[in-house]
């Protein structure tokens, strides 16, 4: 079988740990991937002058899909997050995370299955701000104040949410279509449209409205994201396919995966027209980089995700259930995964959980 080409972005931190780790399982589960190896991240700036190299896009959109590791994003100043460049420069405006219980994982329930869409390309993450005491900060203030909208302080930075019918309009679309295509049975559509009812007003009445064309086929409910959150934690077996404006929906990607153990198993994906983009959802995470402490299941999910995109089934299906068995048997996890579970019990390295996943993919295979 003819090789598929996967651009492969390794990312900062443990970035690099975890991708080598998710190479050697998806080489084990037999799938004919041919990586091709691009930089991003901080070490990229002193040879390219940016985080993300133009040579690096070119790739993934030559491949059409990509999987990268975790890339560090600075606090407050230094430059923008590679994320979400690679986001808004592909248009991947559809965001995946699936969450899901594993046994054995140390998670505060063990019946959630559901999955969050997330929009990507709007909201506050449009990264249009203005920056204290700026003359952009000036004028719009004064504008504000014209319109009979509120005064804005004069000390203020100021960050602009926008939301558009297309974008909210495309991204539920994408909720349901993704509700029919894994059988899943209902959309929840997520705001705080009781507030703010010109930019979530606005995604709630899109989302009614597509909801609509699905009548009959996929049911649809509504949330206000503060309710959600608590009914999440309450219950959230109740809960099926889930789709937000961008900002709610990377807080309650991080919420749900705290259900179940942590960000160490969430897997990403970040969609669009032409490209796909896997990621896991974690950070790069500095602290422990090089020291082979660092749990790469939610990488080697997210390749799982990658390898259902370009069609590769049953070796996806394989890694789902290696993983499954490993985290079951419960003597190989990685430290993240014995703290979730509250356990004294000696704690695998990464390289250590690597081999034995290995091992248990190779085992399903044969």
């Amino acid at each position: 079988m003819e090789a598929i080409e996967v651009t492969l972005i390794p990312g900062d931190g443990i970035g690099v740990e975890t991708s080598a780790a998710m190479q050697r399982v998806v080489e084990a589960s037999g799938a004919p991937i041919a990586w091709i190896v691009a930089p991003a991240g901080e070490a990229c700036i002193a040879e390219h002058g940016t985080p993300l190299p133009p040579a690096t896009l070119d790739a993934v959109r030559r491949t059409g899909v990509a999987i990268k590791g975790p890339i560090a994003t600075p606090v407050a100043g230094g430059f923008r997050s590679v994320n979400v460049a690679l986001r808004k420069e592909l248009d991947l405006f559809t965001c995946l995370r699936p969450v899901s219980s594993l046994p054995g994982a140390g998670g505060r329930y063990d019946n959630v299955d559901l999955v969050i869409v997330r929009e990507n390309s709007e909201d506050l993450y449009a990264g249009i701000e203005f920056e204290r005491g700026s003359e952009g900060a000036r004028r719009l203030r004064e504008l504000v104040e014209a319109e009979g909208a509120g005064r804005i302080r004069a000390d203020a930075g100021i960050s602009i949410k926008p939301l558009s019918e297309f974008g909210s309009r495309r991204i539920v679309r994408a909720a349901f279509e993704h509700a029919l295509a894994q059988g899943r049975s209902k959309v929840t559509a997520v705001h705080k449209a009781n507030i703010m009812k010109h930019s979530d007003g606005l995604f709630l009445t899109a989302a009614r409205e597509v909801a609509a064309e699905y009548e009959g086929r996929i049911a649809f409910d509504e949330r206000i994201v503060d309710a959600f959150c608590m009914n999440l934690v309450i219950d959230p077996a109740q809960f099926d396919v889930v789709v937000f404006p961008n900002l709610y929906g990377d807080i309650a990607s991080d919420l749900a995966a705290g259900l179940v153990g942590g960000l160490g198993l969430a897997p990403g994906a970040n969609i669009g027209e032409s490209c796909a983009v896997f990621e896991p959802v974690h950070g790069s995470a500095p602290d422990i980089a090089g020291r082979d402490l660092a749990n790469p299941t939610a990488q080697i999910l997210s390749a799982a995700m990658m390898l259902d995109h370009v069609g590769q089934h049953e070796s996806a299906a394989v890694i789902r259930e290696a993983v499954r068995r490993v985290y079951a048997a419960g003597t190989c996890v990685t430290g993240d995964i014995r703290k979730a579970q509250g356990s004294s019990a000696p704690a695998a390295s990464c390289s250590q959980f690597t081999d034995e996943l290995v091992r248990m993919v190779s085992s399903l295979r044969s």
